[in-house]
């Protein structure tokens, strides 16, 4: 499937005004070559409801010095802006500059286990300072020598007090399923789940990646925003093929998009709906604009809401139902 992006000068479609609204975001991982300043102020421009913030070096840097300051300069910036927010941690090389997304939740030191799970209290706090929809956070790669009991046990207990610190915030954990990674579909955020005693989904939620969606699990993505409904807290987009785990620009894959924004309209998703494009900031400015574009000409594309069989089916899915 391929699309002609629009003319610079072309008007963006309005919001629906017949259903609840979807508040649309960009993520930062897809702007690095801007300061951060500079990225909100073109999302606000642009019409953006929000951003999700991943904290960066280049961004907002979860380990530098004046942490507690910087982060009020953005919450500043953002109440200027009129952005809503959502705090995204796949910072690539943040805490290891030699291992990409190292150390992991999983990793057999307990040492390096504990600095990914500082990083992800620090991202809550940064969260609740800002005012945050949701912290996101995934599982990391299984070890090879790790047998799968093992990593499981060692992701629950290290989400552990991160998911009590953001019980005490009052804002949602939401882990995405990775493809590669030990958590890597709605299955095994199920099982998670219950390894982890089946905790509140304000507490433990979840991030569903549309683009995951289309790249691996058996049921279309429309089916996985339904079925995954109870838990959702975030949710990222982006085109994708079968199979092949590659963030596309929208109209570059296989994705139906209208049937995915009408089932987050049918549902009443309240979070934000993030445009994730990481390997895209060479182009980020007019990939925000386009991608702008396309989700609101397809919101205004016409589709009956899910009836209560599809519901009920979708239930099904990812091992637990609705």
């Amino acid at each position: 499937m391929t699309s002609t992006p629009p003319p610079r000068d072309a008007p963006l479609p309005p919001h629906s005004a017949a259903s609840p609204p979807l508040r649309l975001a960009y993520g930062t991982n897809g702007l690095t070559d801007l300061r951060l300043t500079d990225a909100l102020a073109l999302l606000s421009d642009l019409g953006y409801d929000g951003v999700a913030l991943t904290l960066d070096h280049m961004h907002l840097d979860p380990l530098a010095p004046g942490l507690t300051a910087r982060t009020a300069r953005v919450a500043d910036t953002l109440r200027d802006t009129g952005l809503a927010v959502a705090i995204e941690t796949g910072a690539r090389y943040v805490l290891d500059p030699r291992r990409k997304h190292h150390p992991t939740l999983i990793d057999p030191d307990p040492d390096a286990r504990a600095a990914r799970t500082d990083l992800l209290r620090t991202a809550v706090r940064v969260g609740a300072d800002l005012g945050a929809t949701a912290v996101h956070c995934f599982s990391g790669v299984r070890d090879p020598e790790s047998t799968d009991a093992d990593s499981w046990q060692r992701l629950a207990a290290a989400l552990d007090p991160v998911a009590a610190a953001a019980s005490d915030a009052g804002l949602p954990l939401a882990v995405e399923p990775e493809p590669g990674h030990l958590l890597s579909d709605l299955a095994g955020f199920h099982h998670l789940r219950t390894v982890m005693g089946a905790p509140d989904p304000d507490v433990l939620g979840l991030t569903l990646d549309i683009g995951h969606c289309q790249c691996l699990e058996p049921a279309p993505p429309a089916d996985c925003v339904r079925a995954a409904t109870p838990w959702t807290r975030h949710v990222q987009l982006e085109d994708m093929r079968r199979g092949v785990h590659e963030h596309l620009p929208f109209g570059d894959g296989e994705i139906d998009f209208p049937p995915v924004l009408a089932a987050l309209r049918d549902t009443a998703y309240r979070g934000l709906v993030s445009v994730e494009l990481p390997r895209h900031s060479h182009a980020g400015p007019e990939l925000a604009r386009t991608s702008l574009h396309f989700l609101r000409s397809h919101l205004h594309t016409s589709h009956r809401p899910a009836t209560p069989a599809q519901l009920s089916a979708a239930g099904r899915i990812g091992g637990a139902p609705c």
